[in-house]
């Protein structure tokens, strides 16, 4: 098989969680950098780090890696790449642009220079004049930074966030793959309770009951490399979504719960449970945040709730964060991790938090507060005698 040169982009602040994922996937050789993880792996490892990354945003085919200053540069640059190997004479294939501190800084020229440039060298391969482009779909993204061009091809298509239980969320939905990376930093243990008393469309307990259950976040989707038979084989992933098959955990049960003081939302979570194929595993609730209480120990709390984004809604976020202090304390033996973008929230909360990690909730920079509980006694293993 061949290998490819792969990168795994993921928002600020994952990047570690999604290398820690690729290793247990079996990859090694990670370089880990600002906003992506590159590694190298066969087709089997495209598909697996698809089906299987629960943090990442994208996983790439890295093509080329230049200088470029001009367009020229950047129309030379393109064409050394050896676009037979990758693109059927039918590919449609469509060119995305970023470009950040760069002398190219025009999307819409830099997309047309590669576009042409990429037809120019498929030209010289399959010897004609016009390529009907009516075959799959390849998505090509062209970044550029500090005049440094990394010519990538998608292999996602729809961000790896997208599972396929979510068509509809609350007004101020968590990205599925912060919710999984939320989940991971807790450190929740399976057999131990878990709640989320601002669930909303239900994407933390969602999230926590895939990971208990061991089942591929992707094995709802589909992706835009299981359409390119020119470079992976449909007979991989077949092979690929059978071990995720077989790997899903059916003979335990979990504890997750759900609540939210919003009852329309509630049902709406229900239903994106079924979708996800976990609803047996999470009870919800509608319940206000005031009234959570549990007789059980050593319980995890993970929970995005509303942070003030407004100036008219600070006075109650300010209210609600003093509730949850009073209402989260009383859990003495529990661990509890809260994100939110409100830079005061520990004053409110009335507790320093053991650890906090920037994270970023979409564009806005949030605290994850993490509070941990003590650890339970050592089981007394020996029998009397």
């Amino acid at each position: 098989m061949a290998k490819y040169e792969l990168i795994a982009t993921a928002a600020f602040g994952l990047e570690s969680i999604v290398a820690k994922e690729l290793k247990r996937l079996g990859y090694k050789d990670l370089k880990v950098e600002n906003g992506k993880v590159s590694y190298w792996g066969d087709e089997e490892c495209i598909c697996k780090s698809n089906l299987w990354l629960r943090c990442a945003d994208r996983v790439f085919i890295k093509l080329a890696e230049f200088k470029a200053t001009s367009f020229e540069d950047l129309f030379q640059g393109a064409k050394k790449i050896e676009w037979a190997d990758y693109l059927p004479e039918d590919a449609n294939f469509i060119v995305n642009a970023k470009s950040v501190k760069s002398q190219l800084f025009s999307l819409s020229d830099i997309q047309s220079i590669v576009k042409k440039s990429i037809v120019e060298k498929l030209k010289e391969t399959y010897d004609t004049e016009w390529f009907s482009e009516s075959g799959s779909v390849y998505p090509i993204l062209v970044s550029i930074l500090n005049d440094t061009v990394t010519i990538s091809l998608d292999t996602s298509g729809d961000a790896l966030h997208r599972r396929g239980y979510r068509e509809k969320g609350s007004a101020a939905p968590l990205k599925e793959t912060l919710a999984a990376a939320m989940v991971i930093l807790s450190g929740w243990r399976y057999d131990r309770n878990f709640i989320d008393p601002f669930c909303g469309s239900g994407t933390i307990p969602i999230e926590a009951a895939l990971i208990a259950r061991n089942i591929a976040p992707g094995l709802n989707r589909k992706f835009a490399c299981e359409e390119w038979e020119f470079i992976i084989s449909s007979l991989t992933w077949k092979k690929v979504r059978k071990e995720a098959y077989e790997a899903i955990i059916y003979d335990k049960e979990f504890n997750i719960f759900g609540y939210d003081i919003d009852s329309r939302i509630v049902p709406i979570a229900r239903q994106n449970a079924i979708k996800a194929g976990v609803d047996d595993c999470i009870h919800f609730q509608t319940q206000p945040v005031t009234s959570l209480n549990s007789h059980k120990h050593y319980g995890t709390i993970v929970c995005n709730p509303p942070y003030g984004e407004r100036l008219n809604e600070i006075k109650e976020v300010e209210v609600l964060y003093k509730d949850m202090g009073r209402v989260f304390t009383k859990l003495d033996t529990w661990s509890y991790f809260i994100i939110t973008s409100y830079d005061e929230f520990e004053k409110c909360f009335n507790k320093k938090s053991d650890k906090n990690r920037k994270l970023y909730n979409g564009r806005i920079q949030c605290y994850y507060y993490q509070y941990l509980g003590p650890k339970p006694p050592k089981r007394n293993t020996k029998s009397n005698s």
